[in-house]
């Protein structure tokens, strides 16, 4: 990170630390709004703690958590972060966990993910290797649902985050379609990426007419108005998220975390610039 960026971050993380009573019971008025901490990656590991209590400061009151290693998350162990966020008043409710995990290492994942509060356990990506044929795809979702099976266990649900690529086609039939009729409802969940659906050039509200019920979680990413490849800060681009909150019942939805893969101005402003635009039409 370049020096400027670090005292601007510095800066508002502190803003935060003093502001964060009041806060913490102004959000107790209003509805739960999630962050993806993926949205911090570029400025979180300077002030883990003090990015943290600023983000908390702005109204978001749950998490979605990645980069979970060996007992840990961003330098924390698992406990410790978790006694942090409760400090806070954020909730940690999901986490991110690599597709490799649910072969090896997915017991004590589930239990760590279980320690710190988490109700879901997701898998965010795969690579094409794990949808290479038809009955390659079929083989990943068995995987994915005995993992589910491990999940619940723990009391956590399971879930599979999508991007575009799972609107490519795979022997005729698309990935996401094959994925949705091959998982086990009960045992994984869905949780959709508005922005990669709309990228891929799908319309969310008809996935959840077909599919009522298995999109418990939702990413809300916005889509640039001049470059479709990019993100916008919620509210300012293309996509309709007043209207898609609407079907929300429809869908599923019982948790939904903002996130950025790209920043039209820093990621500190466009998580407040995101959460700010959501309390208005929640």
């Amino acid at each position: 990170m370049n020096r400027r960026r670090f005292i601007q971050t510095s800066s508002i993380a502190a803003a935060g630390i003093l502001t964060l009573p009041s806060f913490l019971t102004e959000a107790k008025k209003q509805s739960p709004i999630g962050l993806q901490l993926y949205t911090l990656r570029d400025v979180i590991m300077s002030d883990v703690k003090g990015v943290l209590t600023s983000v908390a400061s702005m109204g978001y009151t749950e998490a979605e958590t990645y980069g979970y290693k060996d007992g840990k998350l961003f330098g924390m162990p698992v406990a410790e972060f978790g006694s942090f966020m409760k400090s806070i008043g954020m909730k940690t409710v999901s986490g991110h966990y690599g597709i490799d995990m649910t072969t090896k290492g997915w017991d004590k994942a589930c239990e760590d993910a279980k320690a710190l509060g988490q109700s879901y356990v997701v898998v965010p990506w795969m690579d094409k290797q794990y949808y290479s044929s038809l009955d390659v795809l079929k083989k990943t979702c068995d995987t994915l649902n005995k993992a589910g099976e491990v999940a619940n266990k723990y009391g956590l649900q399971m879930g599979y985050h999508n991007h575009a690529f799972e609107f490519e086609k795979v022997e005729g039939k698309i990935v996401m379609d094959t994925m949705l009729e091959q998982l086990d409802s009960k045992l994984v969940t869905w949780e959709m990426d508005i922005f990669w659906v709309v990228r891929a050039g799908y319309d969310p509200s008809a996935y959840f007419e077909k599919y009522p019920g298995r999109f418990q979680l939702w990413h809300v990413k916005d889509m640039d108005k001049s470059n479709p490849d990019r993100n916008a800060d919620v509210g300012t681009g293309t996509i309709d998220f007043k209207n898609l909150f609407t079907k929300a019942k429809q869908s599923g939805l019982r948790n939904f975390f903002i996130e950025q893969e790209t920043y039209p101005t820093t990621p500190m402003e466009g998580t407040k610039n995101s959460i700010n635009y959501l309390k208005t039409i929640l």
